[in-house]
């Protein structure tokens, strides 16, 4: 089924953290729903469950997707998968899984499963963006962390990060993350499970850029049903060959207000369309979850690497439109908690597929399900 959709209107931001949009936003027009495929209940493959799918990333070189899961070492390895999918214009076939790969530490091991009992313990990776660098052949990879602060042996802190990786899921380097990224056990830097989520790399591989779920405790409230937040997307430049890099600016990214029946609202994805612009998941999560598209775009926003908080700070975030409410597209029904997205091939008539993928969090009642979207030719 297609679905062309609606007007343009432009959103007016008041330029303060944690402000609503004044007016609600309607979507751009042009983008057209191809169609969908989910892999079965509880897929094995490998000795592994196929499920927590949380980033994706495109290579067109191989045409295949490298597909991380979020699993933290539970029922197997912190790994990513390769899969298959057929694109047309006539949607998409079934998904084929073609290999699993454990992420390595730096020591070329698989993570072990995470035990807080242990003395020190042992706190695996919560894997969630991947990006495909196709220059360099390699992978860019990031995780949550981990901040428990009512452990029994006292406080349980992992800082996010971002990693580099092979296309087998050796270990070749880190990125330098930000100070405000740091897990305390105080009401300060970032809340768990609301840290690095989106990771992507600029068409021409010159720039990487890592965004947080939601703010940190620095930055404000999380978004709610009556107010929306500002989170951070970090940029980082990639020089040729390196293992390493430090953040060289950073932009405050406005996130909606949550949607009823959702408590809050989170960035779980987004997509560089060039060194400025970025195609944004938004998930507000619930029974059924609100999931919209949002093209954002740098231009005059704030650089505010090195500022320590955001709330009630006058900042320009970055600019955003509506591009889609997956939510009200009519034939993608049972939409569930889509959490990654990457730019697919070309089709013939030379318009650019996006194809996103969902985070069934080992449940029964969700679905891992691959969704493939046109943007029109240019």
């Amino acid at each position: 089924m297609r679905w062309k959709l609606g007007r343009l209107l432009p959103l007016c931001w008041v330029l303060v953290a944690g402000c609503a949009p004044c007016e609600a936003p309607v979507a751009v027009p042009g983008l057209e729903y191809l169609g969908q495929t989910r892999l079965a209940p509880s897929t094995v493959f490998a000795g592994t469950t196929v499920g927590g799918l949380s980033g994706i990333s495109y290579d067109p070189g191989r045409d295949c997707y490298y597909v991380i899961s979020d699993d933290r070492s539970a029922s197997g390895p912190a790994r990513f998968y390769t899969v298959r999918l057929s694109v047309s214009d006539r949607g998409i076939d079934a998904a084929a899984i073609m290999g699993v790969h454990p992420l390595l530490d730096e020591h070329g091991r698989p993570f072990e499963p995470r035990s807080f009992d242990s003395s020190p313990p042992v706190v695996p990776p919560d894997p969630e963006g991947i990006a495909f660098d196709s220059g360099r052949q390699r992978l860019y990879w990031s995780s949550e962390g981990e901040r428990r602060t009512d452990g029994p042996r006292g406080p349980v802190l992992a800082d996010p990060w971002v990693r580099i990786a092979a296309l087998d899921g050796g270990y070749l380097g880190r990125l330098a993350m930000p100070a405000e990224s740091t897990m305390s056990a105080q009401r300060t830097g970032p809340r768990r499970n609301t840290t690095l989520e989106g990771l992507t790399l600029s068409p021409d591989g010159g720039s990487l850029f890592a965004a947080m779920e939601g703010p940190g405790y620095d930055d404000g409230a999380l978004p709610d049903q009556t107010h929306g937040a500002l989170t951070r997307v970090t940029a980082y430049r990639i020089d040729s060959g390196a293992d390493s890099a430090a953040p060289v600016a950073q932009y405050a990214y406005p996130l909606e207000p949550a949607t009823a029946p959702a408590e809050t609202n989170g960035l779980t994805d987004l997509v560089a369309l060039s060194d400025t612009a970025f195609l944004v998941i938004e998930r507000a999560f619930s029974v059924r979850p609100t999931v919209r598209l949002f093209r954002a775009e740098i231009g005059g926003a704030t650089d505010v690497l090195g500022m320590p908080a955001l709330a009630g700070a006058a900042v320009t975030p970055m600019a955003k439109t509506l591009v889609a409410d997956l939510s009200t597209t009519p034939g993608l029904e049972s939409l569930d908690n889509i959490e990654g997205i990457t730019l697919g091939p070309r089709l013939p008539d030379g318009r650019q597929t996006l194809v996103l993928v969902s985070d069934d969090n080992f449940s029964p009642r969700q679905v891992t399900q691959f969704v493939v979207l046109a943007m029109p030719a240019r």
